[in-house]
């Protein structure tokens, strides 16, 4: 079974009981626009609804993996957060529906991070079961650097992938970290040449989907059972925190130093 449409934002095809998710936008390095992450989300119930999906791949067209939020849509275009009802008057926050979608897919999920997977392209990386990563991955948890916190990602799962302390520290600096700084504190299994990411992750996922589908779903269940607490309440905070802190002066000031090319100066407003 295959399926293709590469005229999509996210392009979903399977073949041989896997899923390959393949972010398409590589002329804003795959950053993610409200399209993108509609698509994405039915790519990921998509992977979880199909019996004969066995194991997923989320990986980027080059040259990046995911660098985030397209900002100039996300944060400051006309349907941004910003631009939508005050956090105040929302009475009940829901967690991000594509995070949501990953955190809940029923299959293995493996992230072929390609290039850069910074911000909300970290956190999709966080939310793979298994990620590996070519030589010319960077990471980094880049919301403090736009005054916001992490998606449920950065404090549902990091901490329990390289600690509370390191997770802690990418979250508070932002600093962006490579392939082998990332293997080192565990945030990867695997460091390959770029031109053999793909093939050493298609590798795996055959691996995987030749096991019996049942109890590889029943292993991904207790897995996430044992390591981690309730994602829905983790991510309906987190989005509270980003409304909440998209209407600061800081938030503001760190879109539009990003738009402008300079230096932010935050003031704690």
């Amino acid at each position: 079974m295959s399926e293709e449409n590469p005229a999509e934002d996210v392009i979903y095809a399977v073949d041989n009981h896997i899923a390959t998710i393949t972010l398409n936008r590589p002329h804003r390095r795959n950053a993610l626009n409200w399209n993108a992450y509609a698509q994405l989300e039915a790519a990921l119930k998509a992977a979880s609804a199909d019996d004969e999906v066995r194991c997923v791949i989320v990986t980027g067209a080059d040259p990046a993996f995911c660098s985030g939020d397209d900002v100039a849509e996300i944060m400051a275009g006309p349907k941004s957060f910003a631009a939508t009802r005050s956090a105040l008057t929302i009475v009940k926050h829901s967690p991000t529906p594509a995070a949501m979608a990953a955190l809940e897919c029923e299959k293995p999920m493996i992230a072929a991070i390609n290039g850069a997977a910074i911000g909300w392209g970290m956190e999709l990386a966080i939310y793979a079961d298994i990620r590996i990563a070519s030589e010319k991955a960077k990471f980094s948890e880049m919301f403090i650097k736009r005054g916001l916190v992490p998606d449920v990602g950065g404090f549902y799962r990091l901490p329990a992938i390289v600690g509370p302390a390191k997770a802690a520290e990418l979250m508070f600096t932002g600093d962006v970290i490579d392939a082998a700084e990332a293997l080192r504190i565990g945030l990867v299994t695997e460091v390959t040449p770029h031109e053999e990411l793909l093939t050493r992750a298609q590798a795996l996922a055959a691996r995987i989907a030749a096991n019996p589908p049942l109890a590889l779903r029943f292993i991904k269940e207790g897995l996430t059972r044992h390591s981690y607490g309730n994602p829905r309440e983790i991510g309906a905070w987190a989005i509270e925190a980003i409304r909440r802190l998209m209407e600061t002066e800081d938030h503001k000031e760190g879109v539009a130093s990003f738009l402008e090319k300079r230096e932010p100066v935050f003031k704690g407003k």
